[in-house]
């Protein structure tokens, strides 16, 4: 290669193209986006009967099978630190804990390097002066994506606005 092309070539375009900046929302009805590809996945999911009871449970095999392409390459992965609010209740909690350790475990065994981020801190670097509610980050994740509007027009794609907004934040800050 001529060295007036290396010149003209920008080192870092190639190098940002070939990084992956995985966000994940480890919620039942959390998502994992992927930049730059612009990529959503809803967080595989299945509904399990047991007695009288309908019970949603993360089906791992799945949640594998949506991250196993980017393992080894220059990828980083930002999941949301989760923690207890009191109007939870234990149940809940603990569900929203399996999720979050399933999902640790996966990029462990994949060897994808993991940033834990509250949501207080992607929140306060992306949505300033935005409010707190939860439609706020899919107004904002809009506002960043339009491209993206068939998959967070409705409400209940809250899961997908978070997964895209932590997935921003890892690519803007970490």
């Amino acid at each position: 290669m001529e060295l007036k092309a290396l010149i003209e070539d920008d080192p870092f375009a190639e190098l940002q193209q070939r990084r992956k900046f995985i966000g994940i929302d480890p919620g039942l009805t959390g998502a994992v986006a992927i930049l730059p590809d612009g990529l959503l996945f809803d967080t595989p999911i299945a509904e399990v009967r047991r007695g009288k009871r309908t019970k949603r449970v993360y089906l791992e095999t799945q949640m594998a099978a949506i991250l196993r392409p980017y393992a080894g390459g220059q990828t980083y992965a930002f999941l949301e630190a989760v923690h207890a609010m009191p109007e939870q209740g234990v149940a809940s909690m603990f569900g929203f804990g399996e999720g979050f350790g399933s999902w640790k475990g996966i990029l462990a065994a994949l060897e994808i390097p993991v940033t834990m981020v509250t949501p207080q801190a992607w929140k306060k670097a992306l949505m300033p002066g935005m409010g707190r509610e939860k439609d706020a980050a899919r107004v904002r994740a809009l506002q960043l994506y339009p491209q993206l509007a068939p998959l967070l027009k409705l409400k209940r794609d809250i899961g997908r606005a978070d997964a895209l907004l932590i997935a921003e934040y890892g690519r803007r800050f970490g």
